[in-house]
């Protein structure tokens, strides 16, 4: 199955939920806002999200500055 995170493509095994991704590219224990096709998915609901293929996964995460 292909997924899109921040841009780039990946092939993941199927069934996949939102949290086996997140797991798999080491953002599971950042502080990180995500969203599935353009819509917010708090951290919560990460094991309930099944991803399909061609879905697109951003994930930002908080930045300090002045």
């Amino acid at each position: 199955m292909k997924v899109t995170v921040n841009g780039t493509v990946y092939k993941f095994g199927a069934p996949l939920n939102l949290y086996d991704v997140l797991e798999q590219q080491g953002f599971i224990e950042m502080m990180i806002a995500v969203a599935r096709n353009g819509t917010f998915v708090p951290r919560e609901g990460y094991r309930d999200i099944a991803l399909q293929e061609g879905d697109e996964i951003e994930i930002v995460a908080p930045m300090q500055g002045g």
